[in-house]
């Protein structure tokens, strides 16, 4: 097949400022490669995603779009969905509905919804159940927690599925130093999230020494970040990267999880990246109906074209 040029982007998702959230490469016009094409080429990128927009074969979609790890395609995922849908408004995109953008994808339908300078997805349906137990002890094993840290456990399956774990207290998050390579044995992508205290605390002065360190060659403003609810990390050994910076599927699933069992109000920011120096903020609601959204900025970083 002879190749092409065809429009390319890159963007920065869950982020106000660029660099600072989680990048994402998008092909515009992907009609007509091969998906051997679509894989090597998103190896070559050596992203945690990379998109292919496609001609809608469903009623009512606005664009179709294929998901690619370096290791392999993903039914869904959430910073792609967002970024891809910046990226495709922005090079002229018209949506079918004024307020609404309707993404088609291996999932099913995805619903985004554009609010002011921010877009959403609608989470997708949340299946979940409780971990194999002697699974668990490894887990801990591997991420160096002991089970009275581990407030509660879910498998959390989207699409992609993460075992979630809610852990006590925002400064346990920061400091986990997992073995990756045992984790990438185990053969599951974790999740772990902590809710910060009310008031200031040893968590929050954590958190707050390391975004200085991130942020510490950059203007003063670039620190006026959204104060979080949530810290969020999470553990992908098993698709080739060992910690995602801003992860949106993740964010959907534990917010599914959370808000219906108490443990997180229905609307929340949840921070993400920090310690890997991004600043993502994840922004979730759910709504009156019970959907819940989950959003944040997207920030354009390279456009031209790509011999595909």
């Amino acid at each position: 097949m002879s190749t092409q040029s065809r429009p390319f982007r890159q963007v920065d998702v869950f982020s106000d400022k660029p660099y600072f959230g989680n990048p994402l490469a998008v092909v515009l016009a992907a009609d007509g490669l091969s998906e051997e094409t679509m894989q090597r080429f998103a190896q070559w990128t050596n992203l945690s995603e990379t998109t292919f927009v496609l001609t809608p074969t469903q009623a009512g979609a606005d664009y179709r779009v294929r998901i690619f790890t370096p290791g392999g395609e993903l039914p869904f995922a959430g910073h792609p969905t967002l970024g891809t849908c910046h990226a495709w408004l922005r090079a002229g995109g018209q949506a079918l509905q004024a307020d609404r953008v309707v993404q088609e994808c291996a999932a099913g339908l995805i619903q985004i919804r554009r609010s002011g300078g921010r877009l959403a997805f609608a989470a997708p349906r949340l299946r979940r159940s409780s971990p194999d137990k002697a699974k668990l002890d490894l887990i801990y094993h591997a991420l160096g927690l002991n089970a009275e840290q581990v407030r509660a456990a879910q498998i959390l399956d989207n699409g992609p599925v993460f075992l979630g774990m809610l852990l006590d207290q925002a400064d346990t998050v920061l400091n986990l130093s997992p073995d990756h390579g045992a984790l990438k044995q185990l053969g599951l992508k974790i999740g772990v999230a902590a809710a910060y205290p009310s008031k200031p605390g040893p968590a929050l002065i954590a958190r707050f020494n390391r975004e200085a360190l991130a942020f510490s060659n950059q203007p003063p403003e670039a620190t006026c970040l959204a104060e979080p609810d949530l810290e969020v990390r999470a553990f992908v050994a098993p698709v080739g990267v060992n910690e995602d910076p801003v992860t949106g599927s993740l964010n959907a699933s534990l917010a599914q999880w959370l808000i219906a069992d108490g443990y997180m109000p229905s609307r929340y920011i949840a921070a993400q990246g920090t310690c890997l120096g991004r600043a993502g903020r994840v922004h979730i609601e759910s709504d009156s109906g019970g959907q819940v959204w989950v959003g944040g900025q997207v920030s354009s970083c390279v456009e031209g074209w790509v011999d595909l």
